[in-house]
């Protein structure tokens, strides 16, 4: 039996809480759920107790934990997937593999503006030209990930650890309303047809906490 427990911020808000959480939810791995609100004068007493960076998400396995999410993904894939959330073509791993750290480590400019919202569609956005650069790379790196594997997920026919990472990208395409390229709008519509996806969906919408520096005015 897993003794797993994954810490949380909220969902609405908290894009790399959902990497994680997609990852496990989606292959079917049992664990138990710690959300924290993310602006709430307990905030910071409870990120101590359960995070070594004082940040989420974390992964703890009995007493063992582990954080960051790209961490975390690998060790679910190692003990939990046997590989699963890979595919068997070498040249596709390593693709998603870079994928997934390009995402890790950069683009700054679209975190920052663009802040992940499940529950909001903003209208009139316009990225300004760090964020469209930003834009125009996802959406040039996202084809590269599904002409090479053919679709209709990133890495081929079955959901992977990149789609996992670019899940809250979907989101901010979505909800910012920004213009991609066919593929890339049919991953999106797929990806949120995985009913891990709708859980999360809905589970955001339920929320009630408003974090205001996160939430972008319409333009």
């Amino acid at each position: 039996m897993n003794n797993l427990t994954l810490i949380i911020g909220n969902k609405n808000y908290s894009s790399w809480s959902l990497r994680a959480w997609l990852l496990l939810r989606a292959f079917g791995v049992h664990f138990k759920e710690i959300r924290i609100p993310l602006d709430s004068p307990e905030t910071p007493e409870l990120l101590a107790k359960y995070s070594p960076s004082k940040k989420v998400p974390v992964l703890q396995i009995g007493h063992f934990k582990v954080w960051d999410s790209l961490a975390i993904a690998e060790t679910v894939n190692e003990r939990y997937l046997q590989g699963a959330g890979w595919p068997k073509d070498p040249d596709l791993r390593a693709l998603g593999r870079a994928a997934c750290a390009e995402m890790h480590s950069g683009f700054s400019a679209l975190r920052a503006s663009m802040p992940m919202n499940c529950r909001r569609e903003i209208s009139g956005f316009q990225p300004n030209s760090a964020t469209a650069a930003d834009i125009a790379r996802i959406d040039s790196l996202l084809n590269e990930c599904l002409t090479s594997s053919e679709g209709p997920y990133l890495m081929g026919e079955h959901f992977s650890i990149a789609d996992a990472f670019f899940a809250p990208v979907a989101y901010r395409l979505q909800g910012y309303q920004v213009s991609v390229s066919e593929p890339v709008s049919a991953w999106i519509r797929h990806l949120f047809h995985l009913p891990a996806l709708q859980a999360w969906h809905s589970e955001a919408c339920a929320e009630s906490e408003i974090i205001e520096t996160e939430e972008v005015a319409d333009g």
